[in-house]
């Protein structure tokens, strides 16, 4: 080898190295993610072909949003008694699954008076069957906030909510997490939120591709911003047409979803990423059995080529 042309190949080599050494793949840091999906993707199943199919396809998690289109989950039979949640219970168990998350319909913007209520009281009720499910999470969100209403005197509303049933939490297992939804999505809003309703029973849920469809926000500077809150994520990828989103499998849409996934995970993200598949408000998208399955395989395949 001719002098020169070694030492190119050495320098190349030590340069090599070197990113190696500075940015070692997910492979080979031994990261593997944890998988769950919302059962808002099959809203027909019975709840033996969920676990079913989730043990199948390398799932370690349920995020129950609903099952056989009944949202308000302590109506299930699953979970409507003392005995059926010991029934539901042994069978999670028996196939290698834990509740990742329960979905409530609890929102926060409303303004006071018997609305608010009514969603003060869901979230408490999706707290107290969390807590007997071995569940660490319930999802609360805002959708739009009320037209008339000051934006500050909402985002007020939001963190009081979360506030309030942090505090019932309290005593218990269970963390309750806001998620990125609706018109709160832009960061400095999330991030005043959660410095509000700061406490040991509060989170967020980090939807990525809600967040950056609004604000086209860079995951990888907003995780920065809001990773001492991420307790759990909503997971899916989407295509813009018209200006309006539609949904289609991991990898296949022009949203930076990866990016997002990526920050969690370089960050030390130890939570479910969990598949959002939205087919109960979205007939026409892809049927269960393709999204869910695709799904892992997708997660699976980006960590190991990493």
């Amino acid at each position: 080898m001719e002098p020169s042309t070694r030492r190119e190949f050495l320098q190349s080599s030590a340069i090599l190295l070197t990113s190696v050494m500075i940015s070692p793949s997910f492979k080979a840091v031994g990261y593997k993610p944890r998988l769950s999906f919302s059962t808002l993707g099959c809203p027909d199943w019975e709840f033996s072909k969920i676990i079913d199919f989730a043990a199948a396809n390398h799932y370690e998690g349920i995020e129950a949003r609903g099952i056989k289109r009944e949202l308000y989950l302590p109506k299930c039979n699953e979970f409507s008694s003392a005995e059926n949640i010991k029934t539901t219970m042994q069978m999670m168990e028996d196939k290698g699954l834990k509740f990742s998350d329960l979905g409530s319909s609890a929102a926060m913007h409303f303004p006071e008076g018997a609305e608010r209520e009514k969603n003060i009281d869901e979230g408490k009720r999706f707290i107290d069957l969390a807590q007997q499910l071995e569940c660490p999470f319930v999802r609360v969100f805002p959708n739009i906030f009320p037209k008339g209403q000051e934006k500050n005197a909402t985002l007020d509303l939001i963190a009081k909510g979360l506030l309030t049933l942090g505090d019932y939490a309290k005593g218990s297992k269970v963390t309750v997490l806001v998620e990125s939804h609706g018109d709160l999505v832009h960061v400095d809003d999330l991030e005043k939120v959660m410095k509000l309703a700061e406490n040991q029973h509060t989170g967020m849920v980090w939807d990525i591709v809600n967040m950056w469809g609004i604000t086209k926000a860079p995951p990888g500077k907003a995780y920065d911003r809001l990773r001492k809150y991420i307790r759990h994520t909503h997971i899916k990828d989407a295509k813009s047409k018209d200006g309006k989103m539609s949904y289609v499998f991991l990898g296949d849409g022009d949203t930076p979803v990866f990016e997002g996934i990526d920050a969690l995970a370089k960050g030390g993200y130890n939570g479910y990423f969990s598949f959002e598949w939205e087919k109960m408000w979205h007939p026409e998208i892809a049927e269960p059995e393709l999204a869910i399955a695709d799904f892992s395989k997708k997660m699976i395949a980006h960590f190991n080529k990493r």
